[in-house]
């Protein structure tokens, strides 16, 4: 009972906890995050707590888990990919306005140096500013005393010729940068002047006036009187006269077109369907010749009289016990067309030095050879337990009929290991396609499709597309890279649904 009470107690503390949180992040402007934040947490303090759900307690950690790590990030990739999230429109509408808000002109040149100095008061400053011709009998401009608070709100500060100067002395100017981020918004009213001064630099202050100005929702320039309306389609400012897109923009709904500018702007459709051929064409080649050379090792290492067979599968499963991006790296120095051991042996055999960083063709079989290297060990221990499963009386019925071991690897051999192999073939095809580390440490995608409108390479996956679009392009288009990754999700999804389907058809056989 008194643990009972106690973990009762320990569920109270933590829902008040999450309460306070998902309100703050209310208050914050996540009040989506706060809202899932704060049912997640109700929702576990359940589970626990009714004698309802005691099986559940068991699964909850794994699927909170997958949630989180998973399924979160998924859903977050669809929603960008039917946004404009970019380089280019990051911020708010609300944002946006204030980096409008934030430019200002000089109706007035003039500029005057100053000084802060700490106030009499604690926790106050004020602004000398030393006049080039005494006025009034005074040569100093003095500020009232004035609060950090006061200055970040840019509430007016008063600068007069008879308010009693500082006794402290004039902060230096690391002091100065110190407050710079309080005292840049500050705005000074001199005598005489309509123009409030502001910091221009660390030790000036200048007349300034906000460049634009609010209009009915819209944006009015003070010296040329554009005017600039917001775009909800586009997020963005536009010149109301021209169309003109002006200044940052921010995040908005734009449905699936995205996707459509994927299949109906050339610039775009054209190397999308250039790079998803080759990860096709790379993906299947991969399988088939990993397949090959790991089967025929295989069978090779299966027979009895070759000796030192041990000393041979150590040596041959190497590759698939170093990490990928060592002889990913190793293999880029090889075949660098300048000083790589493999064109300087290409060179003294045969006069040739092939460019495979700079011709397509040669770029893309560079990566397959690199590819099979790295590839062929794991067909070759799969397919080294699945020859282990092959009924010797199988070969001694063919031995007897007169059979060689090319028709028994045809007719007996491949038989029986392709049924259990092709799940894992499927598997592997699905690996190569997102296969991201081989085309980025080796060829980073390159060489580049001319006439892209985006950042696309003749050896470019899906996969690295998509990073490369996101993270590479100057414009980082996150919406458009969204929507490459949800098609990428749903090719793979699909390969994935293929292989459970395919991997349950030999039990299914088998149960019968």
């Amino acid at each position: 009972m008194r643990l009972l009470k106690l973990g009762r107690l320990f569920w109270a503390i933590v829902l008040f906890g999450a309460g306070w949180l998902a309100a703050r992040m209310v208050l914050a402007g996540a009040p989506v995050l706060g809202v899932a934040l704060f049912l997640a947490v109700a929702f576990a303090a359940w589970v626990y707590n009714s004698p309802r759900t005691h099986a559940a307690r068991y699964l909850l950690p794994g699927l909170a888990t997958f949630a989180v790590f998973v399924l979160a990030p998924l859903l977050y990739t669809v929603y960008i990919a039917f946004t404009n999230f970019s380089g280019e429109h990051l911020l708010s509408q609300e944002r946006v306005r204030a980096w409008f808000a934030q430019d200002l002109y000089a109706p007035v040149e003039t500029r005057h140096a100053f000084r802060l100095h700490p106030a009499a008061e604690p926790g106050k400053y004020q602004v000398v500013i030393p006049l080039e011709k005494e006025e009034m009998g005074r040569n100093l401009l003095i500020s009232r005393p004035f609060t950090p608070q006061e200055a970040e709100q840019s509430q007016p500060i008063l600068l007069g010729l008879n308010i009693a100067p500082p006794r402290a002395k004039a902060l230096g100017i690391r002091d100065v940068v110190a407050a710079r981020a309080w005292l840049r918004p500050a705005r000074f009213t001199a005598p005489g002047q309509s123009v409030p001064l502001r910091m221009i630099s660390l030790r000036e202050l200048g007349y300034r006036l906000p460049r634009w100005e609010e209009d009915n929702g819209g944006l009015v320039n003070a010296v040329t009187g554009q005017r600039l309306v917001p775009d909800s389609s586009r997020g963005n400012f536009v010149d109301e006269a021209t169309g003109e897109v002006v200044g940052p923009g921010w995040r908005v709904w734009i449905g699936t077109a995205n996707f459509r500018l994927i299949f109906t702007d050339p610039a775009i459709r054209e190397p999308f369907l250039k790079i998803f051929a080759w990860n096709v064409v790379f993906a299947l080649l991969s399988v088939a010749t990993t397949f090959v050379i790991g089967v025929c090792l295989a069978s090779l290492l299966q027979w009895k009289a070759l000796r030192g067979r041990a000393i041979y599968r150590t040596l041959l499963i190497l590759p698939y016990a170093i990490p990928a991006f060592i002889p990913i790296l190793v293999f880029r120095g090889l075949f660098n067309e300048g000083y790589g051991e493999i064109n300087h042996v290409l060179t003294a055999l045969f006069g040739i030095a092939p460019k495979w960083f700079t011709d397509p063709m040669l770029a893309r079989t560079m990566i397959l050879i690199v590819n099979a290297w790295l590839g062929y060990p794991y067909m070759m221990i799969i397919s080294s337990g699945m020859l282990q499963a092959v009924p010797d009386e199988l070969y001694e019925a063919t031995a007897v009929d007169g059979a060689g071991p090319w028709t028994n690897f045809t007719k007996v051999t491949l038989p029986q290991i392709f049924p259990p192999l092709f799940p894992l073939l499927i598997a592997s095809f699905a690996f190569n396609f997102n296969n991201f580390s081989l085309i980025y440490l080796l060829t980073g995608g390159k060489p580049d499709i001319t006439g892209s409108a985006t950042v696309a390479g003749t050896t470019d996956l899906l996969v690295s597309y998509t990073f490369r679009m996101a993270f590479k392009d100057s414009s980082a288009r996150f919406g458009f890279a969204s929507a490459v990754a949800t098609l990428l999700f749903i090719i793979v999804a699909i390969l994935a649904w293929l292989q459970l389907r395919w991997s349950r058809a030999p039990a299914a056989k088998g149960a019968r």
